[in-house]
């Protein structure tokens, strides 16, 4: 009988899947490992497909096993003990590849277990753990925007269309909307191409699951090639915006100094940036929080208590306060997301919206931009798109942006080096009270105490983590089976709070055999440095608040839970604590790191040989003079210089409002 099945998968492959679904999460295994190998399929390199499931054939192999266990026994005659002593040796493995290896699976199967609503909606463990998703209702004024449909072809043949425009947007996130807008306010013809489908009100997600499915990169399963940085990136028409948590606070002064003195950038602590960010928060309707859920009444009960400065957030939505879908996109229109803010602005004045278009390389003429090509998908066909212009502005993100300028045979040597990506550490503080993270405004209250660097350290944000069931369960330390259900038992009490640090190393955004993007990062030693201090800032932040419990998840975990057996023992055991806090290990895939804004793929400075745009966005044809490829610019977060330590919308916006008034002056 054939050893595989017809998806292309081994039948052991999938016995081997099954069992680990089964061991990390009791129940369903055989769905939920029928939904990873879809997303695995879907969302990740062929190379690392061919690596993962190599792993399940050699933790089927008797003889692989005998090797490394001194077992005979592959992993499906194990019992489920011997199984999680199986996977907590990899967890906590000196060879890095084994623990990529447990990372890649843990993660997506304990996301996959929480984040399902499961078989006609009735997940067992949703109910629980009491969690039970928003149900706001959908606008009355919902966004005006209607995709641009691609004319017909003169032929059923015919799948290749041409359009001619003033300008070109790539990308709809919150560069790429700011630009277009300008542009189209101007009275340009402009046509905005974006990656992800549009959603409006009425059809945005509901679930977890569906969210990451629909409006997350990579589906939700983006992170370095290693798996030691998890990251999340939004997409679809509106990009980050449409699911980001809505967080405003612009780039520190100390950033912007630095941007000017060692970068070359001039006009970016004076009355031109003060009012480009006065116009963005106008434009969003940027306002403090006025309602304060529990997660975020901690940081400021919290910080209080310890003397730090704390404040409730600015936030580009109003009216709103009793949800906490904001990540699934906002059915209520409340978020001044891009479709209802400057994408709409450019709708208005007639630009065209073209959704489910991957551009594939920048047309250039002469040493000028001319124009762009895309392969557009519609429903089960996809069709060739040649957009011509005389300005071609690039704002499908710090990861994407770099791989269409690579695709096109841009040689500058810094593109898609420098990548910068605010690691994230995290720490939870389970509390007597109810705390549901995942209820109400989602970012409510910040603290900035640290937001400055100091040496050997930089400069970090600390705020709350308003993640869903899946995004707790793929965060939280596995420990077996048991444990594992044991805290998320519990997650109604549980507060997990972030720190988001600056530059903490570098990456690369690189293309692979296969024409995917391939993410690479590594922590520097101020990096490191700047995650212990957070966790152990987190740490304390969550005792001073009340936190009967803490725990910062890695391979292994560092727990704090009180014996009771006294004031001096637990003041013993909180010492030991934090002195294990200071010692973390963020080598890859041992304390959990991720993030959520990329930056600097394609880094603007006035230095040719280390920054592929120009102090003003404009894209240069290499690294050795300063001649710049004309009509071609770059207006998203890539440009970034550096990190800046706090969420990055207000400033990618401010940037792509300067780097708009330099193309209306030249074109």
């Amino acid at each position: 009988m054939p050893d595989t099945v017809r998806s292309g998968w081994s039948k052991h492959e999938i016995a081997v899947l099954d069992a680990l679904a089964e061991t990390f999460v009791e129940g369903d295994a055989e769905r939920r490992a029928a939904l990873a190998r879809a997303a695995l399929e879907e969302a990740v390199d062929p190379e690392q497909l061919r690596q993962l499931r190599f792993v399940l054939r050699a933790m089927y192999s008797q003889g692989v096993s005998l090797i490394l266990t001194g077992r005979p026994s592959g992993f499906l005659s194990m019992s489920p003990a011997a199984r999680e002593r199986y996977l907590l040796g990899w967890a906590n493995s000196r060879l890095p590849q084994r623990r990529s290896a447990f990372n890649a699976f843990r993660k997506l199967l304990t996301f996959l277990a929480y984040a399902d609503p499961g078989e006609d909606a009735q997940n067992p463990r949703l109910a629980a753990i009491g969690y039970r998703p928003d149900d706001p209702p959908v606008a009355d004024d919902r966004s005006p925007i209607r995709p641009y449909i691609l004319p017909v072809g003169s032929t059923a043949s015919d799948a290749s269309v041409t359009l001619d425009a003033d300008a070109i947007v790539v990308g709809s996130g919150a560069g790429g909307g700011v630009v277009a807008a300008a542009l189209a306010a101007a009275g340009r013809s402009v046509v905005v191409l974006e990656a992800g489908p549009y959603v409006d009100e009425a059809s945005m997600p509901r679930t977890e699951i569906d969210a990451f499915d629909r409006l997350y990169l990579d589906h939700g399963l983006l992170s370095t090639w290693d798996g030691s940085v998890t990251m999340l990136s939004g997409t679809g028409v509106g990009g980050g915006t449409l699911v980001n948590w809505m967080t405003c606070i612009e780039a520190p002064v100390s950033v912007r100094d630095e941007w000017e003195a060692a970068h070359g950038l001039e006009e970016m602590t004076g009355g031109s940036w003060v009012g480009d960010v006065d116009a963005i928060a106008d434009e969003l309707d940027v306002a403090e929080a006025t309602h304060i859920p529990p997660k975020d009444a901690i940081i400021l009960r919290g910080a209080r208590a310890l003397g730090w400065e704390a404040a409730p957030t600015r936030r580009n939505a109003s009216a709103c306060g009793d949800c906490g879908s904001c990540p699934f996109g906002c059915r209520r229109g409340t978020k001044r997301s891009g479709i209802r803010a400057h994408l709409a602005t450019a709708y208005a004045a007639g630009a065209r919206i073209v959704p489910d278009a991957h551009v594939t390389r920048v047309l250039t003429e002469a040493g000028r931009a001319v124009g762009v090509e895309a392969d557009v998908t519609e429903g089960d066909t996809v069709r060739h798109l040649v957009v011509r212009a005389p300005v071609v502005v690039l704002a499908a993100g710090a990861l994407r942006t770099p791989a269409i300028l690579q695709r096109s045979g841009f040689g500058h040597p810094a593109i898609g080096r420098h990548l910068r990506v605010h690691p994230v550490a995290v720490v939870a503080g389970r509390f007597s009270e109810a705390v549901e993270m995942w209820r109400g405004t989602m970012q409510a209250s910040h603290s900035l105490q640290f937001s400055e660097p100091e040496p050997g350290r930089n400069g970090y944000i600390l705020e709350a983590a308003p993640g869903h069931p899946g995004l707790l369960a793929l965060a939280l330390p596995w420990e077996g089976t048991a444990a594992h259900a044991g805290v998320m038992a519990t997650s109604v009490n549980l507060s997990p709070f972030i720190a988001i640090t600056r530059d903490g190393g570098e990456g690369r955004a690189s293309l692979t055999r296969a024409g995917r993007v391939r993410l690479d990062y590594r922590l520097d030693p101020d990096g490191v440095a700047t995650l212990r201090h957070a966790v152990v800032s987190m740490a304390r932040l969550a005792r001073a608040a009340g936190a009967t419990e803490l725990v910062a998840p890695g391979a292994p975990p560092n727990w704090y839970r009180p014996s009771g057996a006294g004031h001096d023992a637990d003041s013993r055991a909180w010492s030991r604590f934090e002195e294990a806090l200071e010692a973390t290990d963020f080598a890859p895939n041992r304390a959990a790191v991720f993030s959520a804004h990329q930056m600097g793929s394609v880094r603007m400075g006035l230095d040719p040989a280390t920054h592929p745009c120009d102090p003003w966005g404009r894209v240069r044809a290499g690294a050795d003079n300063d001649v710049v490829i004309r009509g071609l610019y770059v207006g998203d977060g890539s440009v970034f210089p550096t990190g800046i330590g706090v969420n990055p919308m207000i400033t990618i916006m401010a940037l792509a409002r300067r780097v708009s008034r330099v193309i209306l002056a030249e074109t």
